[in-house]
């Protein structure tokens, strides 16, 4: 059974779920070592079936955001509880996830239980109006510690002002 969303207890990513001077080939690969961290996590039970599903969300439609986000996400069985994994690009790395305004250096694998429909949307619509603000992505491509950049996230959700 999943857990249920408390924003004010929402410890959605960890230091242990941040991967800094991310190296991928492309944004397949890229989530594929960010959810390797949710699955050490024991966030999510199968790897597999969980990647299957983000990569099914990613031929839909383009996961970008302007500003250097890529941002994605998949609703699954597999997933415990509501989690985010974060990859910072090494320096002169950037992966395409599809924004017009090009490739992106800050990458945030959101992972949302299946049965979490309106949790997924929140948590989706508040990283984004957060990530619109130039200063927070600054904040995490500066922060090159993951605790400061878990502290971030968790804290983007508990405080963002609706």
């Amino acid at each position: 059974m999943a857990e249920p969303l408390d924003r004010y207890d929402a410890e959605l990513t960890t230091p242990d779920m941040v991967i800094l001077e991310l190296e991928a080939k492309d944004k397949v690969d890229a989530a594929t070592q960010l959810a390797k961290r949710l699955h050490a996590a024991g966030r999510i039970s199968d790897l597999d079936g969980f990647l299957k599903h983000v990569n099914a969300r990613e031929h839909q439609l383009a996961t970008g955001l302007p500003g250097g986000i890529g941002l994605p996400h998949a609703r699954s069985e597999f997933v415990s509880r509501t989690s985010i994994a974060v990859g910072i690009t090494k320096y002169g790395h950037a992966l395409d996830f599809g924004a017009a305004d090009g490739p992106a250096t800050v990458i945030l694998l959101i992972a949302t239980p299946a049965s979490s429909f309106s949790d997924h949307l929140e948590v989706l619509a508040t990283l984004a109006r957060s990530l619109s603000k130039e200063s927070f992505r600054e904040s995490l491509r500066r922060a090159y510690d993951p605790d400061m950049i878990a502290e971030l996230i968790n804290s983007s959700l508990v405080f963002f002002d609706h």
